[in-house]
């Protein structure tokens, strides 16, 4: 078990960032990817499953679930089967993903 928090982890991040730039190993120029670079998961996610019919993100992955899809289920986890993630998989695929884009 850890004790994991997002805005931590942003907090953590920023700061390495910042002691970078002032030891001169980074410049001041910094894209999103370079920053998701200090996250423990760099990498974005594309799809959120919450289970137990909870319907927020609770400080989780913040960064990385900036275009992600959600689905929340009731199912709670030790029910949450094979089955379950079956339908939300289809639900995922049934959705059209624009990325913070609008529909053309």
């Amino acid at each position: 078990a850890i004790n994991y928090g997002s805005r931590r982890e942003l907090l953590l991040a920023a700061r390495q960032y910042a002691a970078d730039v002032q030891a001169g190993t980074r410049d001041n120029d910094l894209t999103e990817e370079e920053f998701a670079d200090y996250l423990f998961v760099p990498e974005n996610v594309d799809l959120l499953i919450r289970t137990s019919g909870e319907e927020r993100i609770s400080n989780f992955l913040l960064w990385q679930l900036a275009y992600s899809e959600l689905i929340f289920t009731p199912t709670a986890w030790p029910d949450f089967d094979e089955n379950s993630l079956r339908e939300c998989l289809e639900e995922f695929s049934r959705r059209d993903r624009r990325f913070g884009g609008i529909k053309a």
